[in-house]
């Protein structure tokens, strides 16, 4: 059966079928490369150039304003940036121009050298990028602790701000971030009015200007920020402030070139070596930011309609970092002989160019052209900024350094000591030293959590329990040793051992003790953290039967010889708690099975996955009645009754005494079920294992492709109406989750409908899924789709929609609505990849309706989640 969207546009189609054949293009793919590499320009990449450059112009101002170094030295880095990093770098979409990391290293540098030796040093800091290219380091300097990286720029970014600060508030900042920070009392003492008004408005529009609501508010935003508050701040200036003060660009015939550098030998190769380190920090980094950015625009372009009459671009490729930093050398090289400010790559204006619709380096190298035509013929123009708007821009920059979503990253990574360290070093000693003494402390902490490790003996009557917490090494042998020698000889114990590391003396340290104590009649386990064995025999493989999660009884009363392949099995006990166990058993289901569970599954009308299918494509599976149907394979006689009496007596057995109380206190006490579920009746999705719930957790609604028919369209049928009134009403549950799964056979089904399919009961219960099918056809809908990754085909693609859609009618629903409005109610729209084993949640704009951004983000294992509660998480 096919499997193509029907066409958006009468001359356009999409399609995810990839020819085999040889010499057969897909109608999307990229053109074949061009020989000769002749330089071509796209109508996006001309549209783009000019929206960078309008933040790039005042941005390259504002910073020669923050390093104290003649303006027009800005506007000649933003240019060797744009034209040179762009043709010779590795990163075809990233925009370089004066280095914001550096401000305050180059406001030292000019200091303590001059304006002339400071381009000497940025010459010098070019040819060892240059080196460090060649010899292929590039990959090495992100090798750095990321919680040091961002710590120095972030520390970059406090510096930034303090000295803005005082440009903004009318006054002249100091040589260094603690006297700037010193020096602050004063400068309120003497503020003019002027300064701090404008500067203000700049940060009010840079804030809200992305914010602007309405239909013109989407107009205006095209315009980018910093252009947009620069101007107005010009505007209200030019009338408010007609004194205040403003650029003076000197004549380009004074413009100062580079000079021999002078000055002590070790303070010269110190200062190369810091602008080299930050530098190329800053654009590898940037490099790799660019790279994500790419990836997702292409991600959201290719799971929306296609525009009839654009070009077709070939990918972008990921960055060489090599050739970026060779490039990155070459432009600060340039940049030092021509009088300019030290360059990198900047997030700011590359994340602004891949927004702006860039397919390649045309966009970065007209950029460049467009600076230095703005150079030459809007100097008058550019002489009515006022400082304390470009002071202002500035100073956002250097706040918008110091991110929060790092903060949170190296604290979930018990990093935060050495990223405070770092940005603290930074703010008081300077960005060498600070970077040395990060890593320093980075050292210390590892040294530090490799050596520490408690271990504790704790005598439960006659067993003995050892607690063994941290890395076990030759530095934990000795206590380790005497420990083990307190626990008398023969005597049971359990030892638990909670770390990742284990080395060869600690090995035999604990291992000639546990022959030791097996040797006089002891009996020694080893355990993790969680209390299941680190390692069982295979005849223990039967205790994969005891616990309630349904997946853990999987079939094992099918295989009384299993083979010997190991894996975990995770057990939930009554309080909630969720174990791992190391056990030996075969997950694989026997030939001709289906993954089905008696407590969680009801009857599906789909056939058996194909064979041979990708786990990570599945094949979607066709309902009977339809074209290419095959034929399901015949059972045994007398397989599917033994399968169920052999199921109940294994939960009798194995299941029944553990939950027996749990059970008996929801029958006492009645359900109270937190959510309504309604899912699919496939065999293969197990919600009790996908959502880590159990017993009066779930109240659960399935049938042939989670359709939820809209209120009065149910005919005869009101099953689903009647559960969500249900749930709403009188279980006044706290969330509905509409959940869809890979390879539907229903959204096959309606993807091959034809007019002429005989109206069986199936095919009538089918039409309520045709408004799913009707959106993802519509040119006027947004097409939902997978954060960080293109649909398979058209049947996950129509699977999403159809989720979406489900939603929409879940609203109609008149106790819904009402819960709704009242916020007490939550809908959330959940896809699950059954070859992935992955679960994906629609954002939570779409899911309460109030967005058009459908999209469903990958839920990873690290997010949090209550047990058996699907709570909408941040990635």
């Amino acid at each position: 059966m096919p499997a193509c969207v029907p066409a958006r546009h009468d001359h356009t189609s999409r399609s995810w079928r990839q020819s085999n054949g040889p010499g057969i293009k897909r109608p999307h793919s990229p053109p074949p490369p061009r020989r000769g590499g002749r330089f071509r320009i796209a109508g996006a990449d001309l549209s783009a150039s000019i929206t960078v450059l309008l933040i790039a112009v005042p941005m390259s101002l504002g910073l020669a304003v923050a390093m104290d170094a003649p303006l027009e030295a800005g506007l000649v880095a933003a240019a060797v940036g744009g034209i040179v990093a762009g043709l010779l770098g590795g990163t075809p979409l990233q925009v370089s121009g004066p280095s914001a990391g550096l401000t305050v290293v180059t406001a030292e540098l000019i200091q303590i050298y001059g304006w002339r030796t400071t381009c000497a040093i940025t010459i010098g800091a070019g040819l060892l990028q240059m080196l460090l290219g060649a010899v292929r380091a590039a990959r090495s300097a992100l090798v750095v602790s990321p919680a040091i990286v961002h710590g120095t720029l972030a520390g970059i970014g406090v510096s930034i701000a303090l000295a803005q600060l005082h440009i903004v508030l009318g006054g002249s900042p100091q040589s260094t971030a603690v006297d700037n920070a010193l020096a602050l009392p004063a400068q309120l003492d003497r503020i003019s009015p002027a300064a701090p008004l404008i500067g203000g408005l700049t940060i009010a529009i840079l804030m809200a200007w992305p914010r602007l609501p309405g239909r013109i508010g989407r107009a205006v935003r095209r315009i980018p920020a910093a252009l947009a508050s620069v101007a107005i701040a010009t505007a209200v200036a030019a009338v408010a402030a007609p004194g205040i003060a403003r650029v003076d660009l000197p004549s380009w015939r004074s413009h100062a070139l580079p000079e021999l550098p002078q000055g002590p030998v070790l303070g010269l190769a110190t200062a190369v070596f810091t602008v080299t380190l930050v530098a190329s920090l800053e654009s590898l980094l940037a490099a790799v930011a660019v790279d994500k950015l790419t990836t997702d625009r292409a991600g959201r372009q290719g799971a929306g309609p296609p525009a009839p009459a654009a070009p077709t671009a070939p990918p972008v490729r990921r960055s060489d970092l090599d050739r970026e930093l060779r490039g990155q050398g070459i432009s600060n090289v340039l940049s030092g002989l021509l009088g300019g400010l030290p360059v990198s790559g900047g997030a700011v204006r590359s994340s602004a160019n891949v927004r702006a619709g860039a397919t390649g380096r045309a966009a970065t190298v007209l950029h460049g052209v467009w600076v230095l035509l703005a150079a030459g013929l809007l100097v008058t123009a550019l002489e009515w900024i006022p400082l304390a708007a470009l002071a202002a821009l500035v100073m956002m920059v250097g706040i918008q350094m110091v991110s929060f979503a790092h903060i949170r990253n190296v604290h979930k990574h018990r990093e935060f000591p050495v990223y405070g360290a770092t940005i603290t070093a930074v703010v008081l000693f300077g960005v060498l030293r600070g970077v040395v003494i990060g890593v320093a402390v980075a050292v210390v902490i590892a040294l530090h959590r490799l050596a520490r490790t408690r271990i504790t003996v704790t005598d439960r009557g006659g067993q003995h329990l050892v607690v063994v917490r941290g890395q076990l090494t030759f530095l934990a042998v000795p206590r380790l040793s005497r420990t083990l020698g307190r626990i008398p000889h023969g005597s049971d114990a359990v030892v638990e051992l909670d770390g990742s590391f284990m080395d060869h003396a600690a090995y035999e340290t604990i291992q000639d003790w546990s022959n030791a104590q097996t040797a006089q009649g002891g009996r020694v386990v080893f355990t993790g953290r969680s209390g299941g064995r680190i390692a069982e025999p295979a005849s223990a493989a039967h205790s994969c039967c005891r616990p309630w999660t349904p997946w853990r009884n999987h079939h094992c009363h099918d295989r009384p010889k299993p083979e010997s392949v190991h894996h975990d099995c995770g057990t939930r006990s009554g309080d909630g708690e969720h174990h791992t166990t190391a056990i030996t058993a075969d997950p694989s289901p026997s030939p001709g099975t289906t993954d089905t569970t008696a407590a969680d599954t009801m009857t599906d009308i789909t056939s058996n996955a194909t064979p041979g299918t990708s786990a990570s494509a599945p094949a979607a599976e066709p309902i009977p009645g339809t074209p290419s149907s095959p034929t399901p394979p015949a059972a045994p006689r007398g397989t599917g009754a033994h399968r169920l009496v052999s199921g109940l007596s294994s939960f009798q057995r194995n299941t029944a005494p553990l939950v027996r109380d749990e059970l008996a206190r929801l029958a006492r006490e009645g359900q109270h079920p937190s959510q309504l579920f309604i899912t699919c009746a496939d065999s293969r999705l197990v919600t009790s294992m996908i959502t880590a719930s159990g017993p009066g957790d779930l109240f659960t609604v399935r049938n042939v492709g989670n359709l939820v028919p809209p209120p009065g369209a149910e005919a005869g049928d009101e099953s689903v109406g009647a559960a969500i009134e249900y749930a709403v009403e009188v279980l006044q549950v706290e969330s509905i989750t509409v959940c869809g799964h890979s390879g539907c056979g229903a959204m096959q089904a309606l993807l091959g409908a034809k007019p002429d399919n005989p109206q069986t009961p199936l095919w009538r219960w089918l039409r309520h899924g045709l408004p799913s099918l009707q959106r993802m056809t519509s040119r006027h809908r947004a097409w939902a789709r997978i954060s960080g990754r293109l649909p398979a085909d058209a049947v996950e693609q129509l699977c999403l929609t159809n989720v979406v859609q489900q939603l929409d009618h879940l609203r109609a629903h008149e106790s819904v609505a009402r819960r709704l409005a009242e916020g007490t109610l939550q809908l959330h729209g959940m896809y699950f990849h059954v070859g992935e084993a992955q679960a994906y949640l629609l954002t939570e704009g779409a899911s309460a309706g109030t967005c058009l951004d459908e999209v469903f983000d990958h839920v990873g294992p690290g997010d949090p989640a209550g047990s058996g509660e699907l709570e909408r998480t941040s990635a």
